[in-house]
């Protein structure tokens, strides 16, 4: 079910311009702030999960554990802003999740830690992640919804890759961060109290986000379309699982080569902290590189075919990849394109995916339908990757299961986006 907005007038400069604006700084700043969580993943399993007489391995699996229940919420989150979305409007949504999602990241920062608090210290950082995913879940669907509803005719995927591109730049932005505070504090200053600068730094760039959402107008198709006919709920439950499949590729790859990748160099390969941090970068450089053009390239040649492209490149490279970074003889140069390499192969699948949710869903159930298509996804293919990954290595022994991970989530997107005839934009 592709479902393929009516001509209408094209928006102004200005309104668009304001319209990427605010969209894409909350996205910046929730991937930043999740990126931040997975660096530091071992640093917050020393703080936050790990009593007296507790394992480093036992205490990251809880540290998984916790970030996955967030991405759980997420898709209660999209249900429940989506609704509010789908019937008050984009914009107030999207004010009421960045607030939500500064307060829950900054106050992460202020946690009392396990020797302060006890027991009680992960609960309360449980409950910040909890809060963290229900925004979460209604920031992407408003936002998408906003891109895309404000996009000029035939350059919806461009507008729509700048929901992926701010996600780059999120997890960009918190490795460049963590790469400083590695740089300049001592480890014993990191671990003690540099960890909480990046999480403190949320209220800044929240505040920022914020203005910039007051500033912004409805998008003139809700306007005019919000009262229309509603589609049953099992058209829209399709359309939703469709949507979830063709993205869980994106989802699992995605998280596996630009989140879990620091946290598996450091714990299994024995990478330094800062080398993990340097590979992070560079996979999102790659990342990063071609959201924008992929983005473009599904405005002209369908959303689907980009799509398909960058799924059966992960399918096929992914191990070999995975094979160079784990050699020892291979030069650093090599290593470095291969980070890249993988990048940018995820990237071919977020340029083009907020566009292709957008368009499955008519405008009075979008930002509920993408919001969820996208959320119980990466609730599934994204927040348990790292506990999945890390969790299967310890009892298989196996290194080349972020690999296997990332092939098989991208198999089954392959085949959920060959379903259907090909179709521009669908």
């Amino acid at each position: 079910m592709t479902v393929i907005f009516g001509q209408r007038r094209s928006a102004g400069r200005s309104p668009g311009s304001r319209a990427l604006a605010a969209g894409s700084v909350g996205n910046f700043v929730e991937w930043y702030e999740f990126g931040v969580y997975g660096y530091f993943a071992t640093v917050i399993a020393e703080r936050f999960f790990t009593p007296e007489g507790g394992g480093a391995a036992e205490a990251l699996v809880r540290t998984y554990a916790s970030f996955g229940l967030a991405f759980f919420f997420r898709p209660v989150g999209a249900a429940l802003f989506g609704r509010l979305g789908d019937r008050i409007g984009r914009r107030p949504v999207l004010i009421l999740v960045i607030v939500l999602m500064t307060a829950a990241t900054t106050l992460i920062g202020a946690l009392p830690t396990y020797a302060t608090a006890g027991a009680l210290a992960p609960w309360l950082l449980t409950f910040l992640r909890i809060v963290q995913g229900l925004s979460a879940g209604g920031e992407f669907g408003g936002a998408v919804a906003v891109m895309t509803e404000f996009a000029p005719p035939g350059r919806r995927g461009l507008y729509g890759s700048w929901q992926s591109f701010t996600v780059a730049l999120g997890l960009l932005g918190g490795a460049g961060v963590a790469a400083l505070l590695a740089t300049l504090l001592t480890e014993r200053q990191l671990g003690d109290w540099g960890w909480r600068l990046p999480f403190l730094l949320t209220l800044p760039l929240g505040l920022a986000a914020l203005w910039l959402r007051l500033r912004l107008d409805e998008t003139p198709v809700f306007r005019r379309e919000a009262a229309g006919e509603r589609p049953s709920r099992r058209a829209v439950a399709g359309a939703i699982a469709l949507g979830a499949g063709r993205v869980m590729g994106w989802s699992a790859a995605g998280y596996t080569f630009l989140v879990v990748l620091p946290t598996f160099l450091q714990s299994t390969l024995g990478a330094s902290f800062r080398q993990a941090l340097a590979a992070t970068v560079l996979a999102n450089l790659g990342f990063a590189a071609t959201i924008v053009p992929a983005g473009a390239l599904s405005d002209r040649y369908g959303r689907r075919p980009v799509m398909l492209t960058g799924a059966l490149l992960v399918v096929t490279l992914s191990l070999p990849l995975l094979n160079v970074l784990q050699d020892s003889g291979t030069s650093t140069a090599l290593k470095g394109a291969a980070l890249c390499g993988a990048g940018a192969v995820v990237g071919l699948m977020a340029g083009p995916g907020p566009a292709m949710l957008a368009e499955l869903f008519p405008t009075t159930v979008r930002h509920t339908g993408l919001g969820l298509a996208y959320a119980l996804s990466n609730a599934v293919f994204s927040g348990c990757a790292g506990l999945i990954i890390t969790e299967t290595i310890h009892r298989t022994g196996n290194t080349d299961i972020p690999a296997y991970y990332a092939a098989a989530a991208c198999a089954v997107s392959a085949l959920a986006l060959a379903k259907s005839p090909g179709r521009r934009g669908s």
